[in-house]
């Protein structure tokens, strides 16, 4: 199986690969967004800025929009899952992939950013060992139209935001599983192989 990272010049990459390796995978990190799309598995990573990551994946928006609806597999982490979505407040004027109809907002909690572990309630589960607590670092949340593809939510302070969600075979979380210990390291596992 080959699994395609996406660079878009920010993020923990060398860890989230590390993450994936395991054996009959391969994993490569792409800088062209085209190479996304002769991958097994497509993954977009955390750590970042939405408009500069809009803007990288942007020349081969409509190409990977069109793969994910056909039924290409895709794992968002962090920001990765927030580009799943129309828009976001933090970068006006780029836009997501849009598969899932909503924005991104600014958390609603007392102390933004949100770094640490957490809490994640899940009320659908992936195919894999999906871990009650994660780590966290983000300062914007993802607010869905329609909370049907919400698979899992985290509470920080007043806000409740969805930590996990699910379309087709597109899969986003908002915590960062290669930063969760062994617990979140074998959901990384156990979600490719569902995939």
């Amino acid at each position: 199986m080959r699994l395609a990272i996406f660079d878009y010049g920010a993020g923990n990459l060398h860890s989230l690969s590390k993450a994936l390796q395991a054996p009959g995978i391969v994993v490569s990190t792409e800088t062209d967004p085209r190479r996304l799309l002769s991958a097994d598995v497509m993954v977009l990573p955390g750590v970042g800025a939405f408009g500069a990551a809009a803007d990288r994946l942007a020349p081969a928006r409509a190409e990977i929009v069109a793969a994910l609806s056909g039924g290409m597999p895709c794992l968002g982490i962090c920001l990765g899952m927030q580009l799943f979505f129309d828009a976001s407040d933090e970068s006006p004027g780029s836009s997501g992939l849009g598969i899932i109809s909503g924005r991104v907002t600014r958390l609603r909690a007392s102390r933004v950013p949100h770094i640490g572990w957490n809490r994640v309630a899940w009320n659908t589960v992936t195919g894999s060992s999906d871990p009650d607590v994660a780590y966290f670092a983000h300062s914007y949340a993802c607010r869905p139209v329609d909370d049907a593809a919400v698979i899992a939510w985290t509470v920080e302070g007043d806000d409740r935001f969805p930590s996990a969600v699910r379309w087709r075979n597109v899969v986003g979380v908002q915590f960062h599983p290669e930063k969760s210990s062994a617990p979140g390291v074998r959901f990384l596992q156990d979600l490719i192989g569902f995939v």
